[in-house]
Protein backbone atom coordinates (compact mmCIF):
# COMPACT_ATOMS: atom_id res chain seq x y z
CA UNK A 1 0.00 0.00 0.00
CA UNK A 2 2.74 2.49 0.62
CA UNK A 3 4.23 1.71 -2.68
CA UNK A 4 1.12 2.59 -4.38
CA UNK A 5 0.58 6.01 -2.30
CA UNK A 6 4.42 7.05 -2.91
CA UNK A 7 3.62 6.47 -6.53
CA UNK A 8 0.23 8.26 -6.48
CA UNK A 9 2.25 11.43 -4.95
CA UNK A 10 4.83 10.86 -7.74
CA UNK A 11 1.77 10.86 -10.42
CA UNK A 12 -0.15 13.54 -9.23
CA UNK A 13 2.51 15.77 -10.00
CA UNK A 14 3.34 14.35 -13.84
CA UNK A 15 1.28 15.44 -16.81
CA UNK A 16 -1.43 12.62 -17.69
CA UNK A 17 0.42 11.03 -20.66
CA UNK A 18 3.09 10.64 -18.01
CA UNK A 19 0.97 9.15 -15.31
CA UNK A 20 0.16 6.23 -18.38
CA UNK A 21 3.81 6.15 -19.00
CA UNK A 22 4.30 5.42 -15.01
CA UNK A 23 2.08 3.33 -14.58
CA UNK A 24 2.99 1.21 -17.15
CA UNK A 25 6.68 1.16 -15.87
CA UNK A 26 5.66 1.01 -12.44
CA UNK A 27 2.70 -1.96 -11.96
CA UNK A 28 5.05 -4.46 -13.78
CA UNK A 29 7.61 -3.89 -11.04
CA UNK A 30 4.65 -3.77 -7.82
CA UNK A 31 2.54 -7.12 -9.50
CA UNK A 32 5.16 -9.90 -9.50
CA UNK A 33 4.17 -11.82 -12.72
CA UNK A 34 2.49 -9.60 -14.62
CA UNK A 35 5.05 -8.57 -16.87
CA UNK A 36 5.39 -12.10 -18.27
CA UNK A 37 1.65 -12.64 -18.80
CA UNK A 38 1.40 -8.90 -20.71
CA UNK A 39 4.46 -10.24 -22.60
CA UNK A 40 2.73 -13.70 -23.40
CA UNK A 41 -0.62 -11.90 -24.49
CA UNK A 42 1.57 -9.46 -26.74
CA UNK A 43 3.25 -12.74 -28.41
CA UNK A 44 0.00 -14.12 -28.89
CA UNK A 45 -1.74 -11.27 -30.58
CA UNK A 46 0.85 -10.71 -32.52
CA UNK A 47 0.88 -15.22 -33.64
CA UNK A 48 -2.89 -14.24 -34.09
CA UNK A 49 -2.61 -12.00 -36.47
CA UNK A 50 0.09 -13.53 -38.21
CA UNK A 51 -2.21 -16.19 -38.51
CA UNK A 52 -4.91 -14.15 -40.17
CA UNK A 53 -2.88 -12.23 -42.40
CA UNK A 54 -2.69 -16.10 -44.20
CA UNK A 55 -6.22 -15.94 -44.61
CA UNK A 56 -6.78 -18.15 -47.85
CA UNK A 57 -3.66 -19.52 -48.02
CA UNK A 58 -4.05 -23.42 -49.44
CA UNK A 59 -3.96 -26.37 -47.04
CA UNK A 60 -0.93 -28.81 -47.16
CA UNK A 61 -0.13 -31.67 -44.84
CA UNK A 62 3.28 -30.92 -43.81
CA UNK A 63 3.49 -27.68 -45.14
CA UNK A 64 5.70 -25.07 -42.78
CA UNK A 65 4.51 -21.56 -44.63
CA UNK A 66 4.86 -19.35 -45.76
CA UNK A 67 2.15 -20.13 -48.77
CA UNK A 68 0.57 -23.32 -47.69
CA UNK A 69 0.36 -24.79 -44.19
CA UNK A 70 -0.93 -27.32 -42.44
CA UNK A 71 -2.34 -26.55 -38.30
CA UNK A 72 0.16 -26.90 -36.72
CA UNK A 73 2.48 -25.43 -39.47
CA UNK A 74 0.23 -22.29 -39.25
CA UNK A 75 0.73 -22.32 -35.35
CA UNK A 76 4.40 -22.76 -35.60
CA UNK A 77 5.04 -20.20 -38.54
CA UNK A 78 2.74 -17.63 -36.58
CA UNK A 79 4.54 -18.13 -32.99
CA UNK A 80 8.04 -17.94 -35.03
CA UNK A 81 6.91 -14.65 -36.60
CA UNK A 82 6.09 -13.53 -33.14
CA UNK A 83 9.43 -14.42 -31.52
CA UNK A 84 8.55 -17.69 -30.22
CA UNK A 85 9.29 -21.11 -31.38
CA UNK A 86 7.40 -24.04 -31.07
CA UNK A 87 7.66 -27.80 -32.42
CA UNK A 88 6.58 -28.80 -35.10
CA UNK A 89 3.30 -31.30 -34.46
CA UNK A 90 0.45 -30.39 -32.34
CA UNK A 91 0.92 -32.71 -29.65
CA UNK A 92 4.47 -31.42 -28.74
CA UNK A 93 3.08 -27.77 -29.14
CA UNK A 94 0.58 -28.90 -26.45
CA UNK A 95 3.25 -30.87 -24.48
CA UNK A 96 5.27 -27.09 -24.91
CA UNK A 97 2.57 -24.56 -23.61
CA UNK A 98 1.01 -24.39 -20.44
CA UNK A 99 -2.05 -25.66 -19.98
CA UNK A 100 -5.41 -23.94 -19.11
CA UNK A 101 -9.17 -23.70 -18.38
CA UNK A 102 -11.39 -22.53 -21.10
CA UNK A 103 -13.06 -20.18 -18.64
CA UNK A 104 -8.99 -18.58 -18.53
CA UNK A 105 -8.36 -18.31 -22.45
CA UNK A 106 -7.56 -15.32 -23.94
CA UNK A 107 -7.15 -14.22 -27.61
CA UNK A 108 -3.95 -15.70 -28.81
CA UNK A 109 -3.96 -19.18 -27.15
CA UNK A 110 -3.81 -22.50 -28.61
CA UNK A 111 -6.83 -24.14 -29.02
CA UNK A 112 -5.66 -28.51 -29.20
CA UNK A 113 -8.72 -30.89 -30.33
CA UNK A 114 -8.57 -33.96 -29.47
CA UNK A 115 -10.13 -37.60 -29.07
CA UNK A 116 -9.52 -39.07 -25.84
CA UNK A 117 -5.98 -38.29 -25.08
CA UNK A 118 -4.63 -38.23 -28.66
CA UNK A 119 -4.53 -34.59 -29.94
CA UNK A 120 -5.59 -34.55 -33.95
CA UNK A 121 -5.82 -30.43 -34.69
CA UNK A 122 -4.85 -26.96 -33.50
CA UNK A 123 -5.25 -23.47 -33.92
CA UNK A 124 -5.35 -20.00 -32.72
CA UNK A 125 -7.85 -18.60 -30.22
CA UNK A 126 -9.43 -15.18 -32.32
CA UNK A 127 -12.08 -14.84 -29.02
CA UNK A 128 -16.13 -14.97 -28.96
CA UNK A 129 -15.57 -19.42 -29.82
CA UNK A 130 -13.16 -18.61 -33.26
CA UNK A 131 -10.05 -19.55 -33.72
CA UNK A 132 -7.76 -19.09 -37.10
CA UNK A 133 -6.47 -22.68 -38.61
CA UNK A 134 -5.53 -24.43 -41.27
CA UNK A 135 -8.60 -26.85 -41.70
CA UNK A 136 -8.06 -30.20 -43.82
CA UNK A 137 -7.22 -30.93 -47.38
CA UNK A 138 -9.21 -29.10 -50.07
CA UNK A 139 -9.79 -25.88 -47.15
CA UNK A 140 -7.84 -22.67 -46.86
CA UNK A 141 -6.63 -20.46 -44.25
CA UNK A 142 -9.80 -19.34 -42.41
CA UNK A 143 -11.79 -18.33 -38.73
CA UNK A 144 -13.94 -20.59 -38.14
CA UNK A 145 -15.99 -21.38 -34.69
CA UNK A 146 -14.88 -23.93 -32.67
CA UNK A 147 -17.00 -26.96 -33.20
CA UNK A 148 -16.64 -29.42 -30.54
CA UNK A 149 -16.09 -28.75 -27.16
CA UNK A 150 -13.28 -31.74 -26.89
CA UNK A 151 -10.67 -28.93 -27.11
CA UNK A 152 -7.59 -27.98 -24.56
CA UNK A 153 -5.95 -24.83 -24.42
CA UNK A 154 -2.32 -24.31 -24.22
CA UNK A 155 -0.56 -20.72 -23.52
CA UNK A 156 2.72 -20.29 -24.98
CA UNK A 157 5.23 -18.51 -22.80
Amino acid sequence: MFALKCISGRLSRLGTASVLTATAVALPALLPGTAQQAEAATMGVKALNVAASKKGSPYQWGAIGPNRFDCSGLTLYSFKRAGKKLPRTAAAQYNSTRHISSGARRVGDLVFFHTGRSIYHVGIYAGSGRIWHAPKTGARVRLERIWTSAVWYGRVA
